[in-house]
């Protein structure tokens, strides 16, 4: 089982009924936060850079999602210098699509 469905499989398991979704956001998430990591910069510096209130920043840092839609954090990305591409793919056996965000 690849990463990315370990996490889906736990948003499953915890009953969230947009499992993919919340896949989806924290793999954009990750590479956000992997991004900012790499430049050093604080949450304040950041927040300025990608639109977004520092409070707001950090918790979509932390996982707290809600409120902060997926073509936000793709805007982000952007915002960072980043080149989205989104992947669709045929169902695997378990039955769900595959959605992939590349953020190159």
């Amino acid at each position: 089982m690849s990463k990315a469905e370990k996490v889906r499989s736990v948003y499953a398991e915890l009953g969230f009924p947009d499992a993919d979704e919340m896949l989806v956001k924290a793999q954009l998430v990750m590479k956000i936060a992997q991004i900012l990591r790499e430049r050093g910069w604080s949450q304040q510096q950041a927040a300025k850079v990608l639109g977004l209130t520092q409070p707001k920043l950090s918790k979509m840092l932390r996982g707290q999602f809600h409120g902060v839609s997926e073509m936000k954090m793709m805007d982000c990305l952007v915002r960072l210098g980043r080149e989205v591409r989104i992947v669709v793919g045929p169902k695997k056996k378990s039955g769900s699509e595959r959605i992939e965000v590349v953020a190159a």
